[in-house]
């Protein structure tokens, strides 16, 4: 098992990687002050992993939630849901909330521990890979709006994560390229050589190779770490974390949320935010190339939808949360390593960005 370490003061915690880590209820114990455990989980991951985290938590009086699978509900209903288990078992300030799942289970999980009795404790043990590279780390919670993607959240910090690798076996294979797309962005943004790693190993990851993916979560979960510790509420550097996300959210919400997963969405916004960045001059054609090639690689979209034409771009990324007064945010990357979030482009690259016939320029790089 490895262990590293969000550095935020009085509220750092530990992110633990391993194989059969659920099992392991002292690891778990020791970050829960009282008695009450309501374990927030949704009907795929349930008959999966609830009985062993149940066996696990032995001791304690357990509240199980089990929600609907998929992005469509992480919404306002589906959160009301987990407040009425959590007042009918009368759960009280002392209890932790236990998010098992992905990424839409941590974020409604994390937002109702910050909401109810104003806030209770929990904890995240994410099952697939997006979510344990990424959504499980930080401290971001919410959920969905039909005008925007996690437009309605807090940050919110867990008191633990516990990443059992070998959730990823019953991880369906599209899901398993999803989360590849967020371990790719931190190649991108500030690990030149990780991405030389991931050029090597991509096989090796969608195999499910346990030695490759407890190298690629825990270097993912340091770089998110590092960054989180230095920008927590993102004020500066943590939105370069963001590479592809207003692009992609963009198609999330266009699309309907569930129609593309999310590391999907944020594949085909990276390919965007990839050929700004060289239209602007930054990045190499030779760059861009490889990057896209990765991203195909790891078995992700890198062409927008067909359906989506520049205004409807437009039209979603003005509400996204980087917008500051009025004018519109976006991460770039100034070379492969480098990323840096900007407003000073002109409106004519982003236009010709949207404009870009991507099936066309992505054709040759597929696999």
């Amino acid at each position: 098992m490895q262990t590293l370490q969000v550095d935020l003061g009085e509220r750092s915690y530990p992110i633990f990687i391993g194989e059969q880590l659920i099992d392991r209820g002292e690891l778990l114990s020791r970050h829960i002050r009282g008695k009450q455990v309501a374990v927030v989980t949704n009907d795929t991951v349930a008959p999966l992993y609830i009985e062993r985290l149940l066996h696990s938590l032995a001791g304690f009086s357990i509240t199980p939630v089990v929600l609907p699978d998929g992005e469509g509900f992480k919404n306002w209903q589906t959160l009301q849901s987990i407040f009425d288990a959590l007042l009918t078992s009368r759960l009280d300030r002392s209890a932790t909330i236990i998010a098992l799942g992905g990424g839409v289970i941590g974020d409604m999980a994390g937002f109702a521990a910050a909401c109810y009795q104003r806030g209770v404790d929990f904890i995240q043990i994410p099952t697939t890979l997006l979510s344990q590279v990424d959504s499980s780390v930080g401290g971001k919670t919410g959920i969905n709006h039909p005008l925007g993607k996690n437009m309605i959240g807090a940050f919110y910090q867990p008191q633990a994560v516990l990443i059992d690798t070998t959730t990823l076996a019953t991880l369906p294979a599209r899901e398993l390229s999803a989360g590849l797309a967020e371990v790719i962005k931190y190649g991108l943004i500030c690990d030149g050589p990780f991405l030389g790693w991931l050029e090597s190993n991509i096989g090796k990851l969608r195999a499910l190779d346990q030695a490759a993916l407890t190298e690629a979560i825990s270097r993912s979960c340091a770089a998110k770490a590092r960054v989180v510790g230095a920008d927590e509420r993102e004020a500066g550097i943590r939105a370069t974390l963001n590479l592809g996300h207003t692009f992609g959210h963009a198609i999330e919400t266009h699309q309907g949320y569930g129609a593309w997963l999310h590391g999907e969405a944020v594949s085909a916004g990276t390919v965007m935010a990839l050929e700004m960045s060289c239209q602007l001059g930054w990045l190499s054609v030779e760059d861009r190339n490889r990057a896209v090639r990765l991203l195909s690689r790891a078995g992700l979209p890198v062409v927008p939808p067909a359906n989506m034409c520049a205004e409807d771009f437009l039209q979603h990324m003005a509400v996204d949360k980087k917008v500051l007064n009025g004018r519109l945010r976006l991460v770039l990357l100034k070379r492969l390593g480098e990323a840096v979030v900007t407003d000073d482009f002109p409106s004519e690259v982003l236009e010709a960005t949207l404009n870009v016939n991507y099936e066309a320029l992505t054709q040759e790089l597929r696999t």
